[in-house]
């Protein structure tokens, strides 16, 4: 399949070097300092064991019109750099390319194809102006939740932290070919693509803790298991979760687990700092919009109250504006 991912890092590009080392056509689209490393030495996966991989892909670009026609299209940046490229993003599809939706957070489409009373309701934390929906047709899109951690350690060179499952569904909840011939293409380059019936609640049990642990972790500095150690903290996170799960639960969301498990799941993961303390490190913008404000929005939505999910995002919120009004990086020494 001739395959491109849109925002090839850490999770983009350790698809993509085993999607060109299993045979097919890959294209990555990158920025930068990594974009140069990739043209001149390819892109190096170092797997959990030690194990290095390197690929060439067919095509390497941060225009994404020099992509060519694609047959699947792999979005893997984060969900408030979607709507900067979606217009772009038809002149690589033909009519029947679909794309794989790889963000964290609710999605923008979370309510098309979701038959009941809020069918076709927009998700405005994550697409504001509904650009998104109108440059990607939902007949298009493939859920996906992401479970592998990973880092970009230098320009050209990603590191996995943990896991390699990648969790994949039609918005229907059907069971199609092409996304029988997605998972299987994932499967054949060494992941775990189950596909699942019920995408929206796979979603919201990786949602649950984003939406806590997160901001928590970029507010206090602390490792996912630091936060889950500390009473005030892990109480602070279950609080949150219990105002989340009251909304999943109105909107016909199944939680497989128990909140505790959760918590333990996120403890055991130990000193691992979450993305959103990565960006405050590194002076990047923050994913509040899709990993908190969205699960706000489907709060008043369902006329459920977040007043700790609230609180959070306003400290959180505030913190994201200071240093990016001083161009400015937080971290302790």
């Amino acid at each position: 399949m001739r395959i491109c991912v849109v925002g090839a890092g850490a999770i983009g590009g350790m698809l993509g070097v085993k999607l060109a080392l299993s045979g097919h056509d890959v294209t990555l689209i990158l920025r930068g300092a990594n974009l140069e490393a990739v043209r001149q030495n390819g892109l190096k996966l170092i797997e959990e064991g030690g194990k290095e991989l390197l690929a060439r892909p067919a095509r390497v670009t941060s225009v994404i019109a020099e992509a060519g026609v694609q047959d699947v299209v792999i979005l893997g940046m984060k969900a408030h750099q979607v709507a900067a490229i979606a217009a772009e993003l038809p002149a690589i599809m033909h009519e029947r390319t679909r794309v794989v939706t790889m963000q964290n957070g609710i999605p923008w489409w979370y309510f098309h194809k979701l038959p009941g009373a809020w069918e076709g309701t927009p998700i405005r934390a994550v697409d504001p102006d509904g650009v998104i929906a109108q440059s990607i047709a939902v007949d298009r899109v493939i859920g996906s939740v992401v479970y592998p951690a990973s880092e970009v350690i230098q320009p050209g060179i990603i590191k996995v932290i943990e896991g390699n499952r990648f969790t994949l569904g039609e918005l229907d909840g059907g069971d199609t070919p092409s996304i029988r011939e997605i998972a299987d293409a994932f499967k054949t380059a060494g992941f775990k693509a189950p596909i699942s019936r019920d995408i929206r609640s796979e979603i919201w049990l990786k949602v649950w803790g984003n939406l806590s642990f997160n901001p928590i972790s970029a507010l206090t500095h602390a490792t996912l298991e630091d936060i889950c150690l500390y009473a005030p903290t892990r109480e602070l996170a279950a609080a949150m979760m219990r105002e989340a799960q009251t909304i999943g639960e109105a909107l016909g969301v199944q939680f497989k687990v128990s909140l505790e498990k959760r918590i333990a799941g996120a403890q055991a993961v130990g000193q691992h700092k979450t993305s959103m303390l990565q960006d405050v490190e590194q002076g990047r913008p923050l994913e509040l919009q899709a990993l908190v404000a969205s699960v706000m929005e489907l709060g008043r939505i369902t006329q459920k109250p977040t007043p700790t999910i609230d609180a959070v995002y306003a400290l959180t919120s505030l913190l994201a504006n200071t240093l990016q009004q001083h161009k400015a990086t937080l971290r302790l020494a």
